[in-house]
């Protein structure tokens, strides 16, 4: 069981024209390509998806940003709660919109969210977090996070913010 708690409920929730505001990141690492610890193998980065909750797919964690807290803590809140890691808040890499069936309430009739993706290079992982008994952690490659991608948005996300943002850092 986890000390710590996932805050739910849409009282704090932010808004901005007609979108939910929602905070997310795709966490990621680098493992050796060769599983030793030489310093000269090629490094492979792997990123962390979240089984969804409600159909096949996986996704990266995010969720709604709170009144209280600024756009970087609410990634890194989601990251706790619902993929159990916590790590180094890099950069953000764009904003995504997207309409969610399951949000759908007065300040968003129509469900539209968008979406702040920040990377994470992730530290620690944690043994409980708040929704580890309905959410499943796995590490891929990037190309096979691109199959795996529930939705449409996430992909782009991975594909047009992550993969280029890391291809400038390299």
């Amino acid at each position: 069981m986890s000390d710590l708690v996932a805050r739910t409920g849409r009282l704090q929730q932010r808004y901005e024209a007609g979108c939910r505001l929602v905070a997310g990141c795709i966490p990621f690492r680098y493992r050796n390509s060769d599983e030793t610890d030489d310093v000269n193998s090629e490094k492979i980065v792997e990123v962390l998806m979240i089984n969804s909750t409600s159909g096949p797919g996986l996704l990266f964690p995010k969720g709604g940003w709170e009144n209280d807290e600024t756009v970087e803590e609410a990634a890194v809140r989601e990251a706790i709660e619902e993929a159990g890691v916590r790590g180094d808040l890099m950069d953000f890499i764009g904003y995504y919109h997207f309409k969610s069936k399951t949000h759908q309430d007065e300040f968003s009739p129509e469900g539209l969210c968008k979406a702040a993706m920040f990377a994470l290079l992730v530290k620690e992982e944690l043994d409980s977090w708040p929704e580890q008994s309905t959410r499943t952690r796995s590490w891929i490659t990037t190309p096979e996070a691109v199959q795996s991608c529930r939705h449409a948005w996430m992909k782009e996300a991975l594909e047009d913010g992550f993969c280029k943002w890391l291809a400038q850092r390299e």
